[in-house]
């Protein structure tokens, strides 16, 4: 045991993050003993185990504690730990909104894209949860930059924090399509955000993007929001 931790604790660090189908992947995530010494590993060293039922991916992220000690020389930490600027920032939470999201809600009614929404299936609890481009749907390049590109920096800017975001893991670009990229549904929680975009801010903004998932609006919503949860 003490080989295989070692040998997923190395690989994770060269290669960022695995597949869930990985062998040493999935023990750590089905052994208990094996997922133990795993974390308490990672634990000595300041790092954590990070996955989620929803992604297709694995990776190691800091332990709460150590972020300020590691990262406090930038300025940037306490916001992202990847030092991105607000463009590409607020870029991300927009792609976060717009994949995960949908993403989500398909997966909760084991769905696949394309897959009529009003139809109903008997059973549908029962199906494995999907995790993979068949519940993830690309958004295109071009309607990006159109319907955001003022609010984000326009068409240099989105393109040259695009590349960014490829880069770091969170999206990948296949010719004029951006899709979900291994890190995106890992690294931001979506607890967290989803209550902020859906009843927060980003509501005006992402609404007619996200009717499917965004609750219908009632006598009482007028001109009377909710606080969002502070976290």
């Amino acid at each position: 045991m003490e080989k295989d931790v070692r040998m997923l604790v190395a690989r994770l660090l060269a290669h960022q993050y695995l597949p869930r189908q990985d062998l040493l992947v999935r023990k750590a995530l089905t052994d208990e003993p094996f997922r133990q010494e795993l974390e308490s590993r990672l634990h000595a060293c300041g790092l954590k185990f990070l996955d989620s039922p929803y992604a297709g991916h694995v990776t190691l992220a800091l332990d709460r504690d150590m972020e300020q000690g590691v990262l406090g020389e930038h300025e940037t930490w306490v916001s992202n730990t990847m030092n991105l600027d607000r463009s590409a920032i607020a870029l991300l939470i927009v792609l976060w909104a717009l994949v995960i999201l949908p993403k989500r809600q398909r997966q909760l009614e084991r769905k696949e894209w394309g897959e009529n929404q009003e139809q109903t299936e008997l059973f549908a609890d029962e199906k494995p949860l999907e995790t993979g481009r068949k519940v993830s749907a690309p958004v295109s390049r071009n309607a990006l930059i159109a319907d955001f590109g003022d609010k984000l920096g326009k068409s240099t800017r989105i393109k040259m924090n695009l590349g960014t975001l490829a880069r770091l893991g969170f999206i990948v670009q296949r010719q004029e399509e951006i899709f979900e990229g291994p890190l995106l549904d890992l690294l931001l929680d979506y607890n967290q955000l989803a209550g902020r975009v859906l009843d927060g801010a980003l509501h005006d903004l992402l609404g007619r993007h996200l009717s499917d998932v965004l609750p219908p609006a009632t006598p009482d919503d007028q001109g009377e929001g909710e606080e969002p949860t502070d976290v």
